[in-house]
């Protein structure tokens, strides 16, 4: 099938980013499949699949802000930060925490900060995996990254915590941050900043960007629409796929020059784009999305970075 856009796949519990790959690419039937942002297997949620040429639009997805409900267990840590790890701190009872406490941490921690990332990641030190020195149990030096949380709130304020048998309590939050940000790290911090332990259970993304859960396929679902011949009823065009890059609909001239990689002048009263925008779609009469351009230095021109296959 000629294919070419996005799937928007609620991802399960259990598998990986690249498990998810694998089988949309036995759906569709073409190897030409990425995602755009991994999640952790115990995760479930958002994950933006390319399908096609559209593949090389994942560049522009990844960078995107993200949102996401995370259960927090505070009483003990874990050596991956999330449930999957092995404790090493003692578990002790949070029967005594209060909302407010909580509330006034989430606080602490939202905003600009320098976040050291966990060891079991993949994020590469000397081109090695931490999780692979973490599994040999090396501790690698890692160096902050910027990151921002733009909002993180308890999803019951009025305090509705889940007590558990052993004295641990679950807490859910609502986190909306940037790319890169480890909710895995944030849970293990806020913990160590009540002084209690903490760790993730849950993890769920609601959103990449613009692409909200509420707009996603499951995979059993995908394989339903296969079996009816339905699949471009799911498949987001590439113009939609980064929806959220300010778009030009350029002229024929202006096309050809796009295509032969060459930039054309912002010299337009219709072009206005605002300030602080890096890159640009450019699209037919149609709005079929045929490149995304860099605006030049002086704002007074784009050119093509990239150009979709015609």
């Amino acid at each position: 099938m000629d294919m070419q856009g996005a799937l928007i796949i609620d991802k399960p519990a259990g598998l990986t980013s690249h498990d998810v790959v694998a089988r949309v690419r036995r759906i569709v039937k073409t190897r030409r499949v990425g995602h755009a942002g991994t999640l952790d297997p115990f995760a479930t949620g958002v994950l933006v699949v390319c399908v096609g040429y559209a593949t090389r639009l994942t560049q522009f997805l990844v960078g995107l802000d993200k949102r996401y409900t995370a259960t927090i267990r505070f009483g003990y840590a874990t050596d991956t930060h999330d449930i999957t790890g092995k404790p090493v701190t003692p578990v002790v009872s949070s029967k005594q925490l209060k909302a407010q406490d909580v509330t006034a941490v989430l606080l602490e921690f939202t905003g600009p900060q320098m976040q050291v990332p966990p060891m079991y990641s993949a994020k590469k030190i000397a081109g090695e995996r931490l999780y692979h020195a973490a599994r040999e149990g090396r501790d690698l030096e890692r160096a902050a990254s910027p990151v921002t949380v733009y909002a993180m709130s308890l999803v019951d304020e009025s305090g509705g915590f889940l007590a558990n048998p052993d004295g641990t309590l679950d807490a859910t939050i609502d986190v909306h941050c940037s790319s890169g940000t480890y909710i895995r790290r944030l849970a293990h911090d806020i913990g160590v900043r009540l002084e209690l332990g903490a760790h993730l259970v849950a993890l769920r993304r609601e959103s990449v960007g613009p692409h909200r859960i509420e707009h996603s396929v499951t995979l059993n679902r995908l394989e339903d629409f296969n079996e009816l011949g339905q699949l471009r009823n799911v498949l987001l065009s590439p113009a939609d796929t980064v929806i959220h890059l300010p778009r030009l609909e350029l002229t024929d001239e202006e096309l050809k020059r796009v295509r032969n990689g060459r930039e054309i002048l912002l010299n337009r009263e219709v072009i206005r784009l605002p300030e602080g925008i890096g890159v640009v779609a450019l699209c037919n009469q149609k709005g079929d999305l045929q490149a995304v351009g860099e605006l030049a230095p002086g704002r007074t021109a784009v050119k093509p970075q990239m150009v979709l296959a015609t």
